[in-house]
């Protein structure tokens, strides 16, 4: 892994391909399994983890808190787990998060209601700057405390709840805040209840249906679905083989739509139907792309990912794709300013949370480069140009610490031509470490440039 800085250049458009890539492992799914594991019994067994610097972050953290984390060879793990409650740390540690929004906000959850723990918790300059505000106060109703008090953002000392207490949560669009709380609620005295009144990713769920007595959930009178965690229960342990990661698959999707006469096939992806917002979007506005081979794994789909080049139609997006496609955002603006036409984005707010404002630095990409966009708080319209004047057009992307504007860039850079500079690109290792590779395989060309 790259983990020194570098920026990349690129200079010439992709010509057409037709190749069978597999992409890097599923993140999500990779750091639930070793959270998951360390609270459960006995020796969990993970294959085909995602080795990113943001799952390197979650395994550097457990080790701190006395998890035994083994590593039998490349993307296989053993975790010993020892049960609920059973983390513990030396006087003064730092649990250091990284970029990891995901292992800060679900291991916060696992903590505020762990015994006796007292701890710093810090992520990178990017990390550091997200509001964590819904997330102190959702574990405030555990018990726990936060200092210094009135303070939103990393560092910050967590000191757990001493009588740990279900809650009532109406969870909306965010799966962190809600695995979040089901992790402290694992812990808790009692029945934690969740009424799901927006459905998010549900990866965390899965993993704990295996143990029917932990976890129920159930449809209510709103047909809305109520989860039910029963504290102080008993984990088995995991054993997961963990797909595509089809965050990462859509860049590459993404490309071969826009590349005349390309075609593309992504192997062993993960299929989850709240994690495919993006493919059902663009199925509709005339993307050639089927799912095939399709498989349940550990309640997971997992399939093949066929896609051909597309002539598209401007993508009208409502607010109810942000659930299923919120990584894809960065990406799909991309889409829509090389799509000829109006596309409209509505209901992103959340975009402006994230490693970096999407919204914002999104649409400074897009000016650079001629492409007309307006946005509001929770709305983006881009006027799409299918194809750009490229005189005098040099896309350049400042240091933002954000992998999914990064791998956006390379994709708009390759398809339209255009010269593009991205500083700051070893933060696509977070995310996607084989990204570049993959690039080169498709017959993308590019130049590294190290950082002193």
């Amino acid at each position: 892994m790259l983990n020194k800085k570098f920026s990349i250049n690129i200079f010439n458009q992709i010509k057409p391909y037709n190749k069978t890539i597999n992409v890097d492992s599923d993140k999500s799914i990779s750091i639930r399994s070793f959270l998951i594991g360390a609270i459960s019994h006995d020796i969990s067994e993970i294959k085909n983890v995602l080795e990113s610097e943001d799952i390197l972050s979650c395994i550097n953290c457990l080790k701190k808190l006395g998890v035994k984390i083994q590593k039998v060879k490349s993307k296989h793990y053993l975790v010993y787990g020892k049960g609920l409650g059973s983390f513990y740390l030396k006087k003064n540690t730092v649990l250091d998060c990284g970029n990891s929004g995901t292992t800060a906000r679900l291991l916060i959850g696992l903590l505020s209601t762990n015994p006796e723990i007292q701890v710093k918790i810090k992520g990178d300059n990017s990390l550091n700057k997200r509001n964590m505000s819904k997330l102190i106060n959702l574990m405030g109703e555990f018990g726990a405390t936060f200092l210094p008090k009135n303070r939103s953002t990393f560092p910050l000392t967590l000191i757990s709840s001493t009588i740990p207490v279900g809650i009532e949560y109406k969870a909306g669009v965010s799966a962190q805040l809600k695995s979040a709380v089901m992790l402290a609620g694992l812990n808790a005295n009692g029945i934690t209840n969740i009424v799901e009144e927006k459905e998010s990713r549900n990866h965390t769920e899965n993993m704990l249906l295996r143990a029917s007595k932990i976890l129920k959930i159930k449809k209510n009178k709103k047909k809305q679905n109520h989860i039910k965690i029963y504290g102080k229960g008993y984990l088995n342990p995991l054993k997961i083989n963990v797909g595509g990661d089809p965050s990462s698959a859509a860049f590459f999707t993404a490309l071969t739509l826009l590349t005349p006469k390309a075609s593309l096939v992504i192997k062993h992806v993960g299929l989850n139907p709240r994690r495919t917002g993006f493919y059902d979007l663009l199925k509709k506005h005339g993307a050639k792309i089927k799912f095939k081979n399709i498989k349940k794994i550990n309640h997971e789909l997992i399939g093949d990912i066929y896609i051909k080049s597309s002539k598209l139609k401007p993508i009208k997006a409502s607010s109810i794709y942000y659930v299923s496609a919120t990584d894809e955002y960065p990406i799909l603006f991309v889409i829509a300013a090389l799509t000829k036409g109006t596309s409209v984005f509505k209901g992103i707010e959340e975009l402006a949370n994230k490693e970096s404002n999407r919204i914002e630095e999104m649409k400074k990409i897009l000016i650079q480069m001629g492409v007309k966009c307006k946005s509001s708080k929770s709305e983006m319209k881009i006027f799409g140009v299918p194809k750009v004047k490229k005189t005098n057009v040099n896309i350049k992307v400042p240091n933002l610490g954000d992998h999914r504007i990064c791998m956006s860039t390379v994709i708009l850079s390759l398809v339209s031509g255009v010269e593009a500079e991205i500083k700051n690109f070893e933060t696509v290792g977070t995310s996607a470490p084989s990204f570049l590779e993959t690039i080169k395989l498709l017959g993308g060309k590019f130049e590294i440039k190290k950082t002193l």
